[in-house]
């Protein structure tokens, strides 16, 4: 029991100096010392129950890892090696047993390991994690010589030009996992580009070479200056002490910066809420700026421990001109003073790094002098006419300009040329669907267009690549995706405040008169089209005739698709589908073959479309006129609004059902590959589309267009483009014939509605809500429809609700456009009822939407 009860009192011991330690480093800005003085707390506690044990003084007990450091934040695991004789007896490893479970009685998370001497040489040699661990060590108990010759033993094993490049092949897999992107809404604080992690990779490979990991030291070698030093060090404290007080808010171990996390995290450290920023913005932008310095800094300091360990003697030296010169295949300035005496040739150093193929870095004392001229980019800098030329001259290389537009955005030069560009770096934006800061998405769109130039990136969208390889100037492509969302953030609408922005540059630098239009407008329309596709029919030729005026000709259009396709990419992972690109697609064939013919009457499409579907009935072996009494029961507007397969596929299931009572559901692998195409056929009643939407979000699966239709004999025929869960892709078998008797059997029954249960909000709506909009308006071409427009945050059961408030007023749904961008969907509906034309009531519909609709 004694024992008991000293593990129990040395629990309650460590917890509250923890909590102690909590009190006293509360202020987060100051809390790096904590680091320390947790490791410290540890040590004693571990050394307290080593001891108690009597361990004999050839078995140790190291700290690994960041433990090793002598660092420690507050949730994080607590790495431990014991070191072993070269044979243990039994007896020992029944005694640490007992010790390591202890460890977990006080209630220290602990890894540990279990090894001796050859043990870990060879668990280094075969894991680069394991050899960088060790190299972390620390002796907390045990013989001090002994663990003085282990650490001695460990080093004579690193081969710091494998374990150099072992360390970078790491960090390139590791930014792959963050699509190499600093700028993260919700960033990883330790791993992601610019995180600690960067700074831990400059520690681990300056101890392989025995240099120590102090930047003081690597300063004092040469490979920093004194400001750069000051400057790393800054940002260390800022990335450590924001990641403390993450671990204290989350109560666990957390690296995320979560958006659960920053409005708590931001009032912890004292900002509070202005007219320009957010409190939690004030907070990101520190962080933000912390991880630029070390995206800028680390580099450096990467490229000059290169050269430390790989010799550079006998490296043959190539002139280029009297600027630059290729060391090797790394570029370099052939004089310190290049950029102070010609400062043009900071954006000739990137424009020679393009065109030189064998160049495959820049020298550190090259960026390091870049880093220091920047501020040679002023106004006068900007108006000279080569330093123009130059910069248009980066976007005409045939390959290089992603990494090119990343490094001069890394190290301040492209905010600097165009200042307004400066103003969108770090920015954050709150609408739940990007996830990136508008620079780093505006650099994603831009390397998505310049993927569709590159053979390599064929395979990922075909099409796309086609097109760009017809588009004649590309360059102007690539101009219209950096500016076209360089109006955000500064009140009004952006894309009209990008278009004068972009119209500026493009009067002042040398750009094809047709492309000095082509960008601002680009840039102003750059949202049309996904508007189009999503919210809109493309299917109806008076809708593809409306879009088909505001591109006016082939290049606009072909323009506008690609900068599109490329912009919906680089939102976030989640957004683009499958479903988006077929509808994307469709309307540029659509609005292509317009343009082409020059004008297309309504009777024309219609005709060439029925014909098309009476081919590919032909394919299927029906009768000539099998078709005909199912299609005397459609009107024109079924034609226009369904093209020519989905027309087949209806006509296929319905010429021999077409008086049927009972419901008719069939389903198919949707034409886009993604998620499923599925057909009601039943005689019309009021509530029907509210009955599918609630069978369709019960099952959890989300609808994201819907054609609804009533024939001339008062049947409903309804066609709903649904999507399948990731986990329930695999079966779509089974999913076809779930749907098909499932949703039959429940339209038959026509069971009363039920209303949604509550439902459950991510966590992104809760921390940041989006406030309901719903706006019924007439539709645009007149007649008798009404367009219902609804903006809310997506949550299950939101179709059904808003279903079922319009059948409650008896309002007909002629067509539903369900788009969802991220957590917040904008939905669009064509409708018709009577109260419509009552102003009285259509407020209070607005109104009980309005209610339905807030979190």
């Amino acid at each position: 029991m004694t024992a008991l009860r000293s593990v129990i009192a040395l629990r309650e011991h460590h917890a509250a100096q923890k909590a102690e330690l909590h009190r006293k480093f509360s202020d987060p800005a100051k809390a790096a010392p904590l680091l320390q003085a947790l490791a410290h707390l540890t040590d004693r506690t571990l050394g307290e129950l080593w001891d108690r044990h009597g361990f004999a003084g050839d078995v140790l007990l190291v700290a690994v890892g960041g433990y090793g450091r002598g660092e420690l934040y507050p949730f994080s695991d607590i790495d431990l090696l014991i070191l072993l004789p070269d044979q243990p007896d039994p007896a020992l490893l029944e005694k640490l047993e007992v010790f390591i479970g202890e460890l977990w009685d006080i209630g220290l998370e602990v890894g540990h390991s279990v090894r001796t001497l050859s043990d870990c040489l060879a668990e280094a040699e075969k894991d680069i994690t394991v050899q960088t661990a060790l190299l972390e060590s620390r002796c907390l108990c045990g013989d001090r010589q002994r663990f003085a010759d282990f650490r001695d033993t460990v080093y004579r094993h690193i081969d710091p030009k494998e374990f150099f490049d072992a360390k970078l092949l790491e960090q390139q897999a590791r930014y792959a996992r963050f699509q190499n992107a600093t700028y993260k809404l919700e960033p990883n604080v330790k791993e992601a580009p610019g995180g600690l992690r960067d700074l831990h990779l400059i520690g681990w490979i300056a101890s392989a070479l025995g240099l120590g990991n102090n930047w003081r030291k690597l300063a004092a070698m040469g490979m920093l200056t004194h400001e750069e030093s000051q400057k790393l060090r800054r940002a260390e404290r800022v990335l450590r002490c924001i990641r403390i007080q993450l671990h204290w808010t989350a109560k666990r171990h957390e690296d995320r910066i979560l958006f659960d996390y920053q409005n708590p995290m931001a009032a912890d450290f004292g900002y509070v809420d202005n007219q320009k920023q957010r409190a939690s913005e004030q907070l990101m932008a520190q962080y933000y700026l912390a991880a630029r310095i070390v995206s800028q800094l680390t580099p450096l300091l990467v490229r000059a421990l290169r050269t430390r360990i790989f010799s550079q003697i006998g490296v043959e030296v190539t002139p280029l001109n009297e600027r630059f010169q290729l060391r090797g295949p790394v570029l370099e300035i052939s004089r310190p003073d290049v950029f102070q005496q010609d400062p043009s040739a900071i954006l000739e150093l990137f424009l020679v790094f393009e065109q030189e193929n064998y160049a495959a870095d820049i020298a550190p004392e090259t960026l390091r002098a870049l880093w220091h001229a920047r501020a040679r980019i002023d106004d006068e800098f900007r108006a000279n006419p080569r330093n123009r030329q130059l910069f248009i001259d980066l976007f005409r290389q045939p390959a290089g300009l992603t990494r090119i537009m990343r490094r001069m955005n890394q190290y301040g030069v492209l905010g600097r040329y165009i200042p307004e560009f400066g103003k969108i770096v770090g920015r954050m934006q709150h609408d739940l669907f990007h996830v990136y800061t508008v620079d780093e998405h505006t650099l994603m769109v831009l390397r998505n267009v310049r993927r569709f130039a590159i053979a390599a990136f064929t395979h990922e969208y075909p099409f796309c690549s086609r097109l760009l390889a017809e588009f004649a100037r590309p360059e102007a492509l690539y101009i219209a995706a950096l500016f076209h969302d360089i109006g955000k953030g500064r009140g009004g609408d952006h894309s009209e405040l990008g278009e004068h922005i972009a119209a500026d540059f493009c009067n002042e630098h040398p750009l094809d008169p047709e492309d000095r239009k082509l960008i601002p407008w680009l840039v102003k329309h750059h949202l049309v089209m996904s508007s189009f596709a999503q919210k809109r029919d493309v299917y109806d030729p008076e809708v593809i005739e409306e879009f088909a005026n505001l591109v006016g000709d082939q290049r606009h259009l072909a323009g506008l698709y690609l900068l599109t396709v490329a912009d919906i990419r680089g939102t976030s992972p989640k957004v683009w589908n499958a479903w988006k690109a077929k509808l994307l697609e469709d309307l540029y064939k659509a609005t292509q073959r317009f343009l082409s013919a020059r004008s297309m009457p309504v009777q024309s499409w219609l005709e060439d479309r029925q014909a098309e579907a009476l081919r590919l009935l032909r394919l299927y072996g029906l009768r000539d006129d099998a078709h005909q009494a199912f299609w005397d029961q459609l009107d024109t507007i079924y034609f226009l609004r369904h093209d020519a397969r989905e027309i087949a596929w209806h006509t296929r299931q319905l010429f021999a059902r077409i008086d049927t009572d009972v419901p008719v559901v069939r389903a198919k692998l949707s034409e886009s590959g993604e998620g499923l195409q599925v057909m009601v056929y039943t005689k019309d009643v009021a509530d029907l589309f509210a009955r599918i939407c609630a069978f369709f979000e019960k099952a959890g699966y989300s609808i994201f267009d819907a054609h609804i239709h009533t024939t001339r004999h008062g049947y409903a025929l309804d066609s709903f483009y649904v999507y399948i869960p990731d986990h329930q892709k695999d079966g779509y078998r089974d999913l076809i014939g779930y749907v098909e008797y499932e949703l039959a059997n429940q339209i038959a029954r026509q069971a009363p509605l039920t209303a949604p249960g509550k439902a459950r909000l991510s966590r992104q709506l809760k921390h940041f809500p989006i406030q309901p909009r719903v706006e019924i308006s007439a539709d645009e071409r007149g007649g008798k429809y009404q367009v219902l427009s609804i903006t809310a945050g997506d949550r299950t059961g939101l179709l059904s609700t808003i279903a079922g408030i319009l059948a409650l007023n008896r309002i007909e749904i002629q067509s539903a456009k369900i788009m969802t961008l991220g957590e917040r969907a904008e939905d669009n509906f064509l409708i018709s009822g009577q109260i419509l034309s009552d102003e009285r009531a259509v407020r209070h519909l607005e109104g009980d939407l309005l209610a339905a609709l807030q979190l």
